[in-house]
């Protein structure tokens, strides 16, 4: 339950920009990888869903000049940071379960957001249903849901209570449940018969993180964000106490003060 955090299921949930790009650099690379594989030499009409702060989005504006580029999020935070760095991008606040573009697209870029949705069965095909013959949808989503650190994640909220009680409710508690990314051949079988071209793959990132608490201070950007907001301040006081030594036992600082966390994306470019 990582990257860009815009679209998220928890109602009320609120993201902070400055907690998310603490780690700018390591976010950014697999967008810009993404980004690097669509097969488009001039689009005429781009829809970045779940910009965030927009960076990724003034670069394709940048790319492709000409083409009419918008921005699309959920979050009015995010979007008042984008929108405060000049650009010729169009900012639009909408939620991608119900958003329908407002001019057929060349280029749906999704880089690390549709993770945060559940019907992906119909979701994909339905994005895809948008592209201009020719177009493509480029999407990015982490592979996280498995890893240790999210495995902890939902372990602490079952068990970090008093006498291994659950901490909160319910509702947080099946927020986090959901496996937040299918297998990757599901999403070969919906778009192959859409398309005339597909490439589907897998990267794992050894990041090298810095500070105190360095696994802890990303997912509070990121995958933490629906629990920190879903608990009362009692409740997130011990979780996060129990979850912080957790990880520093799953993730060892090295001698030098560098701390490793392996992290896998999953990739995926449809052409129409």
């Amino acid at each position: 339950m990582a990257g860009r955090p815009h679209q998220g299921e928890v109602a009320g949930t609120h993201w902070d920009p400055n907690q998310y790009l603490k780690f700018a650099d390591h976010r950014l690379r697999p967008a810009l990888e993404l980004l690097g594989r669509v097969p488009l030499a001039a689009p005429r009409v781009i829809y970045d869903l779940g910009c965030g702060s927009g960076h990724v989005t003034r670069l394709m504006s940048q790319q492709w000049p000409s083409a009419t580029v918008y921005g699309v999020d959920q979050s009015p935070e995010m979007l008042a940071q984008a929108a405060a760095e000049p650009s010729s991008v169009h900012w639009l606040e909408a939620d991608i379960r119900n958003w329908v573009p407002h001019e057929p697209p060349d280029l749906i870029y999704t880089n690390a957001t549709l993770q945060w949705l559940d019907g992906h069965r119909d979701l994909f095909p339905r994005l895809m249903g948008y592209v201009n013959p020719g177009g493509c949808l480029a999407v990015q989503m982490p592979l996280s849901w498995d890893m240790p650190s999210h495995r902890l994640m939902r372990h602490t909220l079952e068990h970090g209570g008093p006498n291994g009680t659950p901490v909160g409710d319910t509702t947080v508690l099946a927020a986090v449940r959901r496996k937040w990314v299918e297998d990757a051949e599901l999403y070969y079988d919906l778009l192959h018969p859409l398309g005339q071209r597909l490439d589907i793959w897998e990267t794992e990132y050894l990041q090298v993180l810095t500070g105190e608490d360095p696994v802890l201070e990303w997912v509070k950007g990121t995958g933490l964000r629906p629990i920190l907001n879903g608990l009362r301040e009692a409740d997130r006081r011990v979780f996060l106490g129990a979850y912080q030594q957790a990880l520093r036992d799953a993730y060892p600082q090295r001698p030098g003060g560098q701390t490793l966390y392996p992290f896998r994306r999953l990739f995926i470019v449809a052409q129409a």
